[in-house]
């Protein structure tokens, strides 16, 4: 089997052409008899177009933890409507809120673990923009934590003898907590924290979504004292006289 060489003279300035005047100004010589004969148009037809369905990327979000617990099981301190807004929509949308921060702009931070995004996004006191939805994510996780159904009983011996080593007493110590909850300023959270350093427990009142992490502090118990913790079972009335409390002071 042989092969032929050919060499394509195109008088056109296109490479290739569908029109049949271009066309019939190509020669095509065969090498070794220089014979010419004319290119044959071949009609085109319309290429079959196909509708590809694009699929929606695929991210690894920061989950919404579920509470230890079902939902009516702290009522009645509790009610299951006060769960279902608090940890259903609040603490929702703080985990909404910082997946979108993280992955939708691509943000260095993502993979960090929550305690990490904590104490990464504080920024030695000059907060990232993605601070307050982690802070309040963590805190969230945490609040459920310190919780559970019938309980508020007397704490272990270790705790115990800690507390009336720091407050006196155990009953000093719900005096201090509850005292801080009723001149908290705004929302925030009360904590009892450990203070490594310092070796003894301590009651911290933080605003808004700023977390004893910060500080290194080992939280033990948390309360939140957002409107959104409590007003769907105690009404804005409680809030009101709190608010009056306060400006009274």
């Amino acid at each position: 089997m042989g092969f032929c060489c050919c060499s394509i003279s195109i008088s056109s300035n296109r490479c290739f052409s569908t029109n049949a005047n271009a066309n019939a100004n190509v020669s095509v010589s065969h090498l070794s008899n220089h014979k010419r004969f004319n290119l044959v148009t071949l009609p085109l037809t319309k290429p079959k177009s196909f509708r590809i369905q694009r699929l929606p990327k695929v991210f690894a979000f920061y989950g919404l933890t579920d509470p230890p617990y079902k939902l009516d099981a702290l009522e009645p301190y509790m009610s299951q409507r006060t769960l279902e807004l608090h940890w259903g929509q609040h603490h929702r949308n703080y985990v909404e809120g910082l997946n979108k921060q993280l992955l939708l702009n691509n943000n260095p931070l993502y993979g960090c673990t929550m305690e990490e995004l904590v104490k990464l996004t504080y920024n030695n006191g000059n907060p990232l923009p993605e601070f307050n939805n982690a802070a309040q994510v963590w805190n969230h996780d945490f609040f459920w934590e310190s919780m559970q159904p019938g309980g508020g009983s007397i704490p272990g011996e270790g705790v115990m003898k800690q507390m009336e080593k720091d407050f006196g007493s155990f009953t000093n110590f719900k005096e201090k907590f509850t005292e801080a909850a009723q001149t908290l300023f705004g929302s925030g959270w009360i904590w009892l924290v450990l203070k490594p350093r310092e070796k003894r427990l301590a009651v911290v009142k933080t605003s808004n979504a700023v977390t004893p992490l910060i500080w290194d502090d080992i939280p033990i118990i948390s309360l939140d004292m957002w409107e959104h913790a409590y007003y769907t079972d105690y009404k804005w009335l409680h809030i009101k006289k709190r608010s009056a409390s306060l400006r009274v002071e």
